[in-house]
C-alpha cells in the first residue's frame, strides 16, 4: 500500500509561493477530476488553506500511485507553471510520515497560530470535497477519520486550545493593537464574509470595534454575517469609497487576483490625504498588491507578517508540547498497525486456505484408504490433522503479525507469498 503527500506551507515557502500554487473551491473540484482522470485507481484529497497546499494520495500498490515527480509536475501546470520552478519549494512524506503529518496538520500543531480550531473545519472540508468527486476510498478514508478522532483528543486531552485562537484574532490583538489604543472610533471595513471574516469580525467586536462595514461580493451573505454579528453590509461597487474613509482593513476573500492593485489604490490614496491606513491582508492569494506598501501612511501586513507573533504564542503552549506529540506519535503507530494488519490479512487468508485444501485433500485420501473406522477414531484423525497445520503454520503467521505490530519491514510478507506460491 502506497501513502504519499506532496506540498508546501509557511514553514517551506513563502507567502508568493503559495499564492502561486494555492487552490480556490472551484480550482480543487476541476483538480480532482483531472486526478481522477489520470489516476483512476488513485484516491486523493487536497488542502488549500492561506498557509499550505497540500495534495494526499494513497493506493493499494506503489505503481498505482503517482511518483513525487508526477505530483510537482501536476500542481505546476494545473497553475500554469514550470515545475522546475516550484520543485524544491514542494516537501513529501511517505508511509509513517504522510500519517504523522496529516494527524499534526488537523490537531493544529503545525499551524502559524498554534492551538487555532480553524485548520480542523478546513481538513473536514477537503475531505468532504473529495468525497463527493468520488476521490475518496478506503485509505484515505480510514486516513482521515483518524485525523479527525486525533484532533478531537488533542483538543481534550491537553491545553493547546484553552482559549479560542485563530489567525484574524492574533491579526486583531497583536498587530492591530500596536497601532491602536483603541477601537471603538475607528472605521472598519471588513472584506470578506467568509469563516475568515466572520472571525474578524468576531474579535473586533470583543476589542470594541463600533463602526465595522461588512463588503462582500455577495451582498446577501453580507447582510446574514451583519445579522448573525454586528456591522453595515456594503455593497461591492462600494469597496473604494470605504476605503477611502477607513483606517482599519481587515481582508479575507478568496479571490484568485489581487482586488485592489496599486492603480486602484493611487485614486483611493488621494482621497486619503495621507491619513494613516493599517491594512491587515489575511487572503492567500494575496487581496492587496503588495506595492500598496510603498504609499504614504499605509502600513500593509500579509499573512507571513505574523510569524513572529505567532512564535510567542507557541512558545506560551511549549508546556503542553510533549502531550500533544504522545497522543499524535500513539495515534500514528496504531494506524500503521492497522494499516499493517489491513496489508497482511489477504495473504494470511490465501495461506490458511491453500492448508486448509491440502489438510482436507490428505485427509480424505487417508480415510478413504482406511476404510470404515469407529467414530471416535476418525475424529481423533481429522483433529490431529488440524493440530498439525495449525502448529506448522503458528510460527509464520505470528511472525507476520508481530511484523504488523511494530511496523518492520522486513519482507516476510513478500516470502511467505513466494514460499507458498501465493497469488493476489
Amino acid at each position: 500500500m502506497k501513502l504519499h503527500m506532496v506540498g508546501c506551507s509557511h514553514h517551506s515557502a513563502s507567502v508568493e509561493i503559495r499564492e502561486r500554487l494555492a487552490f480556490s473551491r472551484s480550482q480543487a473540484e476541476t483538480a480532482l477530476e483531472q486526478l481522477r482522470r489520470t489516476y483512476p485507481e488513485t484516491e486523493a484529497v487536497l488542502l488549500s488553506t492561506c498557509n499550505r497546499v497540500e495534495l494526499y494520495l494513497a493506493a493499494e500498490t506503489s505503481e498505482q500511485c503517482p511518483s513525487h515527480h508526477d505530483l510537482v509536475t501536476f500542481i505546476a501546470n494545473f497553475h500554469g507553471l514550470d515545475p522546475s520552478q516550484v520543485f524544491n519549494e514542494l516537501f513529501e512524506h511517505t508511509g509513517e510520515d504522510f500519517v504523522r503529518h496529516l494527524f499534526t496538520v488537523a490537531a493544529s500543531l503545525d499551524s502559524m497560530v498554534v492551538g487555532e480550531s480553524q485548520i480542523l473545519s478546513q481538513v473536514k472540508q477537503a475531505y468532504e470535497l473529495a468525497t463527493e468527486k468520488s476521490c475518496v476510498g478506503p485509505l484515505t478514508n480510514a486516513a482521515f477519520q483518524a485525523a479527525l478522532r486525533v484532533a478531537k483528543r488533542v483538543a481534550t486531552e491537553t491545553a493547546i486550545q484553552q482559549k479560542r485562537l485563530s489567525i484574524p484574532s492574533v491579526a486583531v490583538a497583536e498587530l492591530a493593537s500596536q497601532m491602536f489604543e483603541r477601537f471603538d472610533d475607528k472605521q472598519i471595513v471588513v472584506i470578506g464574509a467568509g469563516e475568515m471574516g466572520e472571525e474578524t469580525l468576531r474579535y473586533l467586536i470583543d476589542e470594541g470595534a463600533k463602526q465595522i462595514s461588512i463588503c462582500n461580493r455577495s451582498l446577501a451573505r453580507a447582510e446574514e454575517l451583519a445579522a448573525k454579528l454586528a456591522g453595515k453590509p456594503e455593497p461591492w461597487n462600494k469597496l473604494h469609497d470605504l476605503l477611502a474613509d477607513a483606517d482599519l482593513v481587515v481582508s479575507a476573500t478568496g479571490a484568485t487576483e489581487p482586488i485592489i492593485t496599486k492603480a486602484d489604490f493611487k485614486a483611493i490614496s488621494a482621497l486619503r490625504f495621507q491619513k494613516p491606513l493599517m491594512i491587515l491582508d489575511l487572503a492567500i492569494p494575496r487581496d492587496f498588491d503588495p506595492a500598496i506598501s510603498k504609499f504614504s501612511g499605509v502600513y500593509l501586513y500579509s499573512i507571513d507578517d505574523l510569524a513572529k507573533v505567532c512564535e510567542s504564542n507557541r512558545a506560551q503552549r511549549q508546556a503542553e508540547w510533549p502531550k500533544a506529540e504522545r497522543i499524535i506519535e500513539e495515534e500514528t503507530a496504531r494506524f500503521m498497525a492497522d494499516l499493517n494488519h489491513r496489508s497482511t490479512a489477504p495473504t494470511i487468508k490465501r495461506l490458511k486456505a491453500r492448508a486448509d485444501d491440502v489438510k482436507r485433500e490428505e485427509l480424505a485420501r487417508l480415510l478413504n484408504k482406511l476404510g470404515a473406522l469407529d467414530p471416535r477414531i476418525e475424529n481423533e484423525i481429522t483433529t490431529s490433522f488440524e493440530r498439525l497445520v495449525n502448529k506448522l503454520l503458528h510460527p509464520p503467521l505470528e511472525s507476520l503479525r508481530e511484523e504488523t505490530r511494530t511496523g518492520t519491514q522486513s519482507g516476510l510478507l513478500d516470502a511467505l507469498k513466494r514460499l507458498f506460491q501465493l497469488k493476489d
